[in-house]
Order: structure tokens, then C-alpha cells, then sequence
């Protein structure tokens, strides 16, 4: 605020300009409100309604299906001047049906979508209307992504590679589920925001996983879902997100809108038309989310098995999985996106073992909803896994961190990274992930009762109190309570349906007439702004003061060895839920693929030399280079491999396996591999050195190899010259 002397004419002055740009604002505030109500009732009208903002066609719809579903996908119309290369692999990206209609993924210029086609991929997305079909399941949703996912990849038989499928938030973890099931199906996976060990979090931080225990487990869930003649209303889920942030939903957003009302109409409506889009899940996909997911967390222990008797296990999923989350998001915090490695895994050779490949991008402060709409993100983190997912495909099996940073004019050959960014992915290990914090076994006790507590309350539920409430339920009692959900009211009552609101459209349009917005300095105005940042600051503290008594209450309740007892919790000692085993078929497997590999250690000829030296010399730096990449992508087109990249992807892959197995031998076997190709050693020496030293200088332990490998690699004079290929 402006602490200089008060001047009386001045702030006479001062009050008048701002008791008439007030007004105004107030005028046109409440015209916004007439505007979003009536695009709400326009919007809930459609059939479909969306927020997609690109041309589409479509393309299947998944209520034909044996087990219709409320899902289809459509193709996307890639927008003037946009070229699409028919080459590259096709991206399908889903969107999260928490309570919202689709289109997040597609919903700005810069989005998942937008960044996917800049780079030259078909791009598809599936959606959803606003109603369930009857009887639907999770476990029909996820089958009717996978036929939608076989007809992409019919329809881009000749692409390099499989479709690439990106799940947000709650598509995330049936994307991971469809995967378990279907480990051959897909590309590379990519889950942004999506939660996949849900008890898992940090004290003082992320309370939303308390809410399960708090209401007594699962049976208010099935309530809801009888009361609403089998189907479980939507804008339930979107009002728990707004309780996170009472600060935000109750006056920041609307003090926002109010106080720049002349410039953020139009995102502030754009926005409004997707959060109010709410939907309707049925009955039986709610209540099997919340048992075996919000309260069972079965899905990161391998617990859940299908109608058909597939047990989901995330580690059979044979496609590479990149996993972004940020530190900003309190519905889906870092330990809940990436919890799951540590519930499957037991050390880094397991996932070496499974042959995994897993990929983690943290960003350190967009909240939940800019990981699918951020433009920030959308230029950085969606534009960088779109451009380099070949390179994500071919990454060895292990654990890996994205790191994304600025391209400089200083970089070493930054004309081989596309874009403003440069992209690494180094190794990490199970501990970095343990170092982002996360429950102790006392803590995971407590969740673990809340989840028997929750199957008890809701099996007493279903005997004492269901039959009764679904006697009483009707299709009219049903509809008027979605009708009259706070969540809904509160768009519709403004509309011009609400006869109070039809002057306003009048007087909004004499207030945009005579405009007279007060002067950034203005008095008052900064009064009013410190008014608001009072306003804030005290809905934070009561929103800070609510969550430590419920994470008290939470664990003041269910951490009692009482309690855990009488729910059937052994001592204490024991593990809380259990840790999948490795299965006695795996290991065989295991077991048969280390003979099968040295079998191969001296075969393969000259391309197997080349990969084995190529990743020996890169192991110390413990990192992948788009650069590295691209300089290989252009020597294979320069040379003229003769093989496709799934198939160079295997060979990386096995000749990387061979190198942990065995690295000794496996180097000393190089020059049996290069008998009889010894004059194409120089040659190869040089595509070696260029792909090895891509993304810059290499470290002191880099160096001698490559060292060792100009001697492996040096010609010899009575061979004749022929050509290298890659």
C-alpha cells in the first residue's frame, strides 16, 4: 500500500475513480457468471461434450462393442501447416473421466496433443459422454482401450514403432492396468499425474489420502452410488478436489476473475466449461476404484485379479513407462506416482531382472491440473518426451530421471537437439526414490486398518442398510439430487434461467460503454488488493489447521494396537500389506534367458561389436543424450541400416544385458566379433567416437575406454576395405 502523507483531494479522487471501476467490475463480474451459467446448460446439452479444441474424425465407438462402454475414439485432424510423417509411431492420448468430461489432453494449442503432432505424430484421443452404459465396469473400460489401441496399430502398420499411450491422472492407472494385462500391446507409456500407490505420501503434506479413513472406508461410496439409482455422480470427486484449496476455490479464483475482469473472461470461461462438465460413473467402476484402489492400494502389490483370471502385476508390463509428476500437485504428490516402483520392486537388479524400463520427470511446482494444461509443461516437459520417445523406447532396462534443461548457444552440437531443450535421462536407483519421502511401516499399519475396517463397514452396509435405500431409490429422486449437487447449482442459478440475471446482460454492456477502470496506483485499489491477500492468507491457515487435525485424527484413531488387532493386523513386526513374490515361472525365465545370452557373447558379428562398444564406453557417464541419439538416427539413414528400430532396440538391449552379465568378457570377445570385418574398423571407430562424444566430452573413466576400444578397432593392413552399417 502507498504509505505516503494522505492527501484529502487526492483521495477524494481516488475514492470516486474506484467506487465507479468497482461498480463496473461488479457489473461485468456478474455477466461472467450469466455467461458461465448458460454455457454450462449449452454445454450439458451436446452429446459429447468436450473441450477438445481440435478438428477430429471418428474412428470406433465403444458402445458397440460386446461390452459397450461410454468411450470411443476419435483421429486427429492435424491443424494448417502441421506435417504429419506417416513414418512416425501414432500418439493416443486419454483423458481421466474423476468427475470432468474429456478433452483436458487436447485443450490448448500447447497440449499433450498440440506437442505430439508439432513433432510429426498422428495423434488420437479417447473420450467419453456424460453417462455410463448399463452394467459398465473398469475391467470393460480398460478392454475397450485395447481394442482402440489394435486399430491404431492396424491402421499404422508401417510406422516404427507401436502407438504411444498417455493416460492423466485416473486414465494413468488403468492405462498401467490395460498394460499388466496386455504387455505386448503398446509403445511406450507415458502417465502424467496419476496416481499408483495411493497410501503413500509425506506427514504434514499431502492429506487427501486421510479422507477413506475419515468417513469409515468405502460403504458412503455405495450409498451415494444406490441413492443414485446405480450410478455414482461425478461432481462428488470434483468437490473433494476443491476442498484441498478452499483458499483458491472460494475466493481466488472468483477475486481473479473480478479483479482483471477487462483480459481473463476468456480463459476464465474456456476453463469453467471443462471443470463444470461434470459426468457420471456407474455404481460398480466407483465402488471397485475405492476398494481396490483409494483404500486397498492393491494395485502396486500385484493383489488385483481380472473377471478372467489375470493377475495385474505392473512388472509384466513390457513397454517402456514414463512417469510425471511434480512437487507442486497435492492430489497426486511424487510419492504416489512413484511409489509403486518401491512396493515392486526390492532392489535395482529387480527391475534389471524384469526387464524394465522406467522413466520419472518431477517437476518442482506446477500443481495437478498444469501437468495436461500448463503451456509451460506442454513446451517442456510433453514436447520433449514426444520428440525423443524412440529414444525412450530403445533406453536399456533400469531406472531413469529426465533431465530437461535449457539449450545454450555453448552447449556442445545443440544443432542435434530439436527445440529449446536438451534432454538427458540418467540412471537412478530405488534410493532416489526413497529419498523423496514416504510412509514408515507404523504409518502403512494404519492405512492397512483403515482398509479392513472399510471392507467390514461396507459388507454391514450391504446387509443392514442396501436393500432398504435401493427400495427407496427412484430415477426422479436420483436425477433431482445431481441437479441440486452444490457443485451444479451454482453454475445453473445464474443462468438466464434465474429471471433475477436477465438485467444483467443490459447493464454489463452499459458498463463496458463507459469503461473507466481506476489507476494501478490508485488508493483504494491497493486496499482492496491487500484485502484479498488477507483473505487468502487466512483461508490458508484455516486449510493448514484442518489438515493437521485430520491427519491427527486419522492416525490418532487407527494407529491404536487395539484397533489394528480387532481388524485382524498381526504384530507388529510383520510387514503391513504384503510384497509381491517373484514368481517361480519368472525366475525360470530369468534363469533361461542368462544361458541364452552367453550363448550369445561371441555372436553377432560387426553390428554387435559396434552397440557393445558403444554402450561399454558410455556406461561410466550413466546417461542417455538425445543428441547421442540424433547422431545415431542420421548415421543409420546415412549408412543405410537395413534394420528396423524394434530390431535395433533388441540389439541394444541384449548386447546392455550382456555387458551386466558379464563386462570383462564380454569386451575381451570384441575382437572375435569384428574377425573377418577388420577393414571397417576405422570406419566404425568414427561413427563410435561421434555418437559417444554427441552430447559432449566424456569423463576420465569414458575416455580410457573408448581408448581401449581405437585399439580393439584399429586396422589391420592385409584386410580389404568393405562398408560399415550400424
Amino acid at each position: 500500500m502507498n504509505t505516503k502523507a494522505f492527501n484529502p483531494f487526492t483521495g477524494y479522487k481516488d475514492l470516486m475513480d474506484y467506487l465507479i471501476d468497482a461498480g463496473q467490475r461488479s457489473v461485468l463480474y456478474w455477466d461472467v457468471m450469466r455467461q458461465r451459467g448458460n454455457q454450462y446448460l449449452e454445454h450439458m446439452a451436446e452429446t459429447v461434450p468436450h473441450v477438445l479444441q481440435f478438428a477430429y474424425e471418428p474412428i470406433l465407438d465403444g458402445r458397440t462393442l460386446p461390452q459397450p462402454v461410454n468411450y470411443g475414439m476419435v483421429r486427429i485432424k492435424p491443424p494448417e501447416g502441421t506435417v504429419i510423417e506417416d513414418l512416425k509411431r501414432p500418439f493416443v492420448v486419454i483423458d481421466p473421466r474423476a468427475g470432468h468430461g474429456p478433452g483436458i489432453g487436447g485443450f490448448k494449442a500447447d497440449s499433450e496433443i498440440g506437442e505430439a503432432m508439432k513433432a510429426g505424430h498422428p495423434c488420437y484421443f479417447i473420450g467419453f459422454t456424460p453417462m455410463p452404459e448399463p452394467g459398465q465396469t473398469i475391467e470393460a473400460v480398460i478392454d475397450a482401450w485395447g481394442a482402440f489401441l489394435e486399430r491404431v496399430a492396424e491402421l499404422h502398420a508401417g510406422a516404427e514403432g507401436k502407438p504411444v499411450a498417455i493416460g492423466n491422472c485416473q486414465a494413468g492407472w488403468a492405462l498401467m492396468m490395460l498394460a499388466a494385462k496386455r504387455p505386448g500391446l503398446c509403445g511406450p507409456i507415458i502417465v502424467a499425474g496419476s496416481p499408483l500407490s495411493y497410501w503413500a505420501g509425506v506427514r504434514g503434506v499431502n492429506p487427501m489420502r486421510y479422507t477413506g479413513g475419515l468417513l469409515g472406508g468405502s460403504w458412503l461410496t455405495a450409498l451415494i452410488s444406490d441413492l443414485g439409482k446405480g450410478r455414482f455422480d461425478g461432481a462428488w470427486l470434483v468437490q473433494n478436489f476443491e476442498n484441498l484449496n478452499p483458499a483458491n476455490t472460494l475466493w481466488s479464483k472468483q477475486y481473479n476473475l473480478y479483479a482483471n475482469i477487462d483480459t481473463e473472461t476468456p480463459r476464465y470461461l474456456a476453463f469453467e466449461r471443462w471443470w463444470g462438465g461434470h459426468v457420471i460413473l456407474s455404481g460398480e467402476e466407483m465402488q471397485y476404484i475405492v476398494d481396490n484402489l483409494f483404500i486397498g492400494n492393491k494395485l502396486s502389490s500385484a493383489e488385483m485379479v481380472t473377471a478372467d483370471g489375470v493377475r495385474l502385476d505392473l512388472r509384466k508390463i513390457r513397454s517402456p513407462i514414463v512417469c510425471l509428476c511434480s512437487k507442486g500437485d497435492n492430489i497426486t504428490p511424487p510419492q504416489q506416482a512413484l511409489g509403486w516402483i518401491l512396493d515392486l520392486y526390492g532392489s535395482d537388479e529387480d527391475i534389471l531382472a524384469a526387464g524394465q524400463t522406467i522413466v520419472y520427470a518431477v517437476h518442482e511446482t506446477v500443481g495437478h491440473l498444469g501437468i495436461f494444461v500448463s503451456s509451460s509443461v506442454a513446451q517442456k516437459e510433453h514436447q520433449e518426451f514426444s520428440s525423443n520417445i524412440d529414444l525412450i523406447d530403445c533406453l536399456p532396462p533400469g531406472l531413469y530421471e529426465a533431465v530437461i534443461q535449457k539449450k545454450t548457444p555453448d552447449a556442445a552440437n545443440a544443432e542435434l537437439a530439436g527445440g529449446d531443450y536438451i534432454s538427458r535421462f540418467e540412471q537412478r536407483s530405488l534410493g532416489d526414490i526413497r529419498a523423496m519421502g514416504g510412509n514408515s511401516p507404523e504409518e502403512d499399519r494404519c492405512f492397512a486398518a483403515v482398509a479392513r475396517l472399510s471392507e467390514t463397514a461396507n459388507g454391514l452396509y450391504r446387509i443392514l442398510l442396501q436393500p432398504v435405500v435401493r427400495g427407496l431409490a427412484t430415477e426422479p429422486m436420483a436425477e433431482w439430487m445431481r441437479r441440486v449437487h452444490p457443485a451444479r447449482l451454482r453454475y445453473e442459478i445464474f443462468s438466464d434461467r434465474n429471471p433475477a440475471m436477465k438485467p444483467v446482460a443490459a447493464l454489463a454492456q452499459q458498463a463496458r460503454s463507459g469503461r473507466q477502470p481506476a489507476a494501478a496506483e490508485n488508493l483504494f485499489l491497493q486496499l482492496e488488493k491487500n484485502v484479498s491477500d488477507w483473505m487468502t492468507a487466512s483461508l490458508n491457515v484455516y486449510r493448514d489447521w484442518r489438515d493437521r487435525v485430520m491427519e491427527q485424527t486419522f492416525f490418532g484413531i487407527y494407529g491404536q494396537p487395539w484397533l489394528q488387532a480387532l481388524l485382524g493386523l498381526k504384530a507388529s513386526d510383520d510387514p503391513p500389506r504384503p510384497r509381491p513374490g517373484k514368481e517361480a515361472e519368472h525366475m525360470a525365465l530369468v534363469d533361461r534367458r542368462i544361458e541364452e545370452l552367453r550363448a550369445k557373447m561371441d555372436k553377432g558379428g560387426l553390428r554387435a561389436a559396434a552397440i557393445r562398444a558403444l554402450i561399454y564406453i558410455r556406461t561410466p557417464e550413466k546417461a542417455a543424450d538425445e543428441r547421442g541419439f540424433e547422431m545415431l538416427r542420421r548415421l543409420r539413414a546415412e549408412h543405410g541400416s537395413e534394420k528396423s528400430l524394434a530390431e535395433f532396440k533388441q540389439d541394444l538391449r541384449e548386447q546392455y544385458c550382456l555387458l551386466r552379465l558379464d563386462e570383462h568378457r564380454a569386451v575381451e570377445l570384441i575382437p572375435a566379433l569384428l574377425k573377418g570385418h577388420e577393414q571397417d574398423g576405422p570406419r566404425l571407430l568414427e561413427m563410435i567416437r561421434k555418437i559417444a562424444t554427441a552430447g559432449g566430452p566424456l569423463g576420465e573413466e569414458g575416455q580410457r575406454r573408448l581408448t581401449r576400444m581405437e585399439t580393439m578397432f584399429a586396422p589391420r593392413p592385409q584386410a580389404t576395405r568393405g562398408h560399415a552399417r550400424f
